[in-house]
């Protein structure tokens, strides 16, 4: 490695994306940085010229991948040219799991040996663990965001694979449980979670409203979906606050009373901050057959981190909000579950802070630049 380190990095989705712009701070708090890749605003404000714009992987669900296949085939092999060119000292992937595998394939297809690392682990541990020994010619490492995965990949001959903590710690304040009287609702970002989801969540809203005297909504989003979103909650009969202020969440947090949240990173960004929620998400019929084949697996953050269930689930194969409005109605009626799910948050933040016997967290800087320093010497 010479005096620059020489990064591509590659997210495909907003969760991704904050964990990239950790990354990249971190790094550039050691040495200096250059990046290129493909990312969204906050990437661009570090400096990134993308290869193509982010909302191009911003697809979930088969019908979602298959209704744009075309497009994501070509930008994985743009993705790879673009790699392969330029030759970075270290190649970092984040997450969209399908589509950066696919670019690690062409990149070793092709005879590229630099480091490549993998920054989310797939869960194999969920679905398809036979899956985790193919990651293995594909990846020098992969950078888990759980800390039980290291141990995991290493019992199915995965990659190596360490543990590093999540860019959520980074942001969370903890807030004790008070007088907050607003729910916080959060669909999603990506188009076919917000299809899936906002009927449900507008359901449920006017439920709360109708049935539990509950008047205020809001509803965090990013800059470029808060018009779209702020259009369709303005044909809810209940007020929502939309709002893109991604610095607002503190005090948004501090005053909710619990959260109805879509399956995915934002639960463990409501556990950090010791909000209740109730997670939900809306299956496709290929995601329903694997979730009913697997025997109905844990599906949010808190509750798998903690291997047991901390948060209420509820995963729908239909469009009828019935189950999710009921356990709604419950949590919003039970201060006692509220704080049942906030106890079991610090367990939570202690194993994600620290750690678990054996697998310490570590910081993903460190880890990317030791990859680089073996290829400088």
């Amino acid at each position: 490695m010479g005096e620059v380190l020489r990064l591509f990095i590659l997210a495909g989705e907003p969760s991704g994306e904050r964990l990239a712009v950790d990354l990249v701070k971190r790094l550039r708090s050691r040495v200096p940085v250059e990046i290129s890749g493909v990312g969204g605003a906050a990437l661009k404000a570090e400096g990134l010229q993308p290869i193509f714009p982010m909302s191009d992987l911003s697809v979930m669900g088969i019908q979602d991948v298959l209704g744009r296949l075309p497009r994501l085939l070509w930008r994985v092999e743009q993705t790879a040219r673009a790699i392969l060119k330029t030759a970075p000292d270290v190649t970092v992937l984040v997450d969209s799991q399908v589509f950066v595998q696919l670019v690690a394939k062409r990149l070793r297809a092709r005879g590229f040996s630099k480091p490549v690392l993998l920054y989310v682990a797939p869960s194999v541990w969920g679905r398809a663990p036979e899956r985790a020994r193919k990651l293995r010619p594909l990846f020098d490492e992969v950078l888990a965001i759980l800390p039980f995965e290291p141990k995991v990949m290493a019992d199915l001959g995965g990659p190596p694979t360490h543990y590093v903590g999540h860019s959520a710690l980074a942001e969370a304040q903890v807030y004790p449980a008070g007088n907050g009287d607003a729910v916080v609702l959060l669909p999603g970002s990506r188009a076919g979670e917000l299809r899936r989801h906002l009927p449900l969540m507008r359901a449920t809203a006017e439920a709360l409203f109708l049935h539990a005297g509950i008047g205020r909504f809001v509803l965090p989003t990013l800059p470029e979906l808060q018009a779209g979103i702020q259009q369709e909650t303005g044909r809810w009969t209940v007020p929502v606050d939309v709002t893109a202020d991604r610095g607002a969440r503190h005090r948004i947090y501090a005053d909710a009373q619990f959260a109805v949240v879509a399956a995915g990173t934002a639960t463990l960004e409501l556990a950090l901050a010791n909000v209740p929620m109730v997670v939900t998400f809306r299956m496709e019929k290929a995601q329903a057959w694997h979730y009913e084949r697997l025997q109905h697996p844990l599906v949010s953050l808190p509750n798998i981190v903690l291997s047991r269930k901390v948060v209420p689930e509820i995963l729908l194969s239909t469009d009828d909000p019935a189950p999710l409005i009921s356990a709604a109605l419950e949590l919003c009626r039970s201060p006692e579950a509220r704080q049942a799910q906030r106890d079991a948050f610090g367990d939570l933040r202690d194993v994600m802070r620290g750690g678990l016997p054996g697998v310490p967290r570590e910081d993903p800087a460190d880890r990317v630049l030791a990859h680089a320093r073996k290829r400088s010497v």
